[in-house]
């Protein structure tokens, strides 16, 4: 299938099918458990949207954070994880929100994202955008980019599977090599 194929197939909105669970790492570097679901619309332009749910529970009963980034996708060629996979950067040249939905992710933003910040609240969302933001390794005047992959088959969106010790996608070397939970096409 042809880059231009593949981006014809993608567009549209695509969710989770059910809570999803990533590696992300404690402040002592030790790995625990991140719950999420996922949003992500692609448009024929390369924009695309995605919010991202956090949970604090593995059946996403509890939400303590939402997550929304806006940018475009820029297309690298083939990834050899399968026939038709294509390595695909996401900048978040556009914007990059956080909302914290209980009082204890809050509190943890006031205690380690305050500078530049109006105080963290439940509800409330701010921008992260061209900002710094240590929670999510984010400095200043840097827009957000990840070095992933897109593969689409059987109507079904994958992207990459997160690094097992928690790596995040930050350079080239840090590209996944496997493929993670699908997301379906939202009728």
């Amino acid at each position: 299938m042809s880059t231009e194929a593949i981006k014809s197939s993608l567009e549209g909105t695509w969710v989770s099918l059910a809570p999803e669970v990533r590696p992300s790492k404690n402040p002592d570097g030790t790995i625990k458990p991140f719950y999420l679901s996922r949003v992500f619309a692609y448009r024929h332009d390369d924009h695309f949207e995605l919010t991202v749910m956090n949970f604090a529970d593995p059946f996403g009963k509890v939400a303590i954070a939402r997550i929304e980034i806006a940018g475009h996708m820029q297309w690298r060629g083939e990834h050899g994880i399968a026939p038709g996979a294509q390595k695909v950067d996401f900048i978040a040249d556009e914007a990059y929100t956080v909302t914290p939905l209980v009082p204890p992710f809050a509190d943890a933003f006031n205690k380690v994202a305050s500078v530049g910040y109006a105080k963290w609240e439940v509800g409330k969302t701010q921008s992260i955008f061209g900002k710094s933001f240590a929670p999510f390794g984010l400095s200043e005047g840097h827009n957000f980019l990840e070095h992933d992959l897109v593969y689409v088959a059987h109507d079904l969106l994958f992207w990459g599977a997160r690094n097992v010790d928690g790596r995040g996608f930050d350079t080239e070397e840090n590209r996944p090599t496997n493929l993670q939970i699908p997301m379906a096409r939202k009728m």
